[in-house]
């Protein structure tokens, strides 16, 4: 008699805990469906702020979601599957500052690392599991951390989506903004040549 008691207790228990799953509103998608993905792969300690705003500009214009990617690059003395806790300690706060910084452009993020003997060896393995829409590189120039031009080479030869490569900006200085001379109206220029 009590094992029936408790056995309705804990079947209104489960009852009343789904109803109450069920009329909780449901959390919207992290990305709209059909939304297009932007991969940008960068291994190393930094992203440069340059290649980071293109990416995040692009994103916005085709209302893409951004996937940053850490590649984390395996040395050849260690096991593959290798726990490699310093070369995550770098990756986990760019792959968050990059997070912000898309954020707060409106832009939708899914980050992820991913682990290769080499670069590219990384980025193929991370298309095997998943797909993209495009491919916006690093290039390596003036010091900072992107891919070589072997890489480069490899990526325009193999990759399986469109690919963009960007240069960093010398000394890592975000470029500035172009600014047009605004066209003055004819009314205007003419009050000012009168004063």
């Amino acid at each position: 008699m009590i094992a029936l008691t408790v056995a309705f207790g804990v079947l209104a228990a489960v009852l009343a805990a789904a109803l109450v799953f069920e009329r909780r509103p449901r959390r919207a998608p992290d990305r709209p469906l059909g939304a297009r993905r932007i991969l940008v792969p960068f291994t190393g300690s930094s992203l440069d702020q340059t290649v980071l705003n293109a990416a995040i500009r692009l994103a916005q214009a085709e209302e893409s979601v951004l996937v940053p990617a850490y590649l984390l690059i395996v040395p050849f003395e260690y096991p593959e599957d290798s726990p490699l806790q310093k070369e995550v300690a770098v990756a986990v706060p760019l792959l968050e500052a990059v997070e912000h910084a898309a954020l707060r452009a409106g832009v939708p993020v899914d980050a992820r690392i991913e682990k290769g003997r080499t670069a590219t060896h990384a980025l193929r393995r991370l298309w095997e599991v998943e797909s993209f829409d495009r491919l916006v590189v690093p290039a390596r120039a003036g010091g900072h951390d992107g891919f070589s031009p072997k890489e480069l080479a490899w990526l325009l030869t193999n990759a399986p989506i469109e690919t963009l490569v960007l240069r960093p900006s010398p000394n890592g200085e975000q470029l500035p903004p172009r600014r047009r001379p605004r066209p003055r109206s004819r009314r205007r220029a003419l009050a000012a040549a009168s004063r």
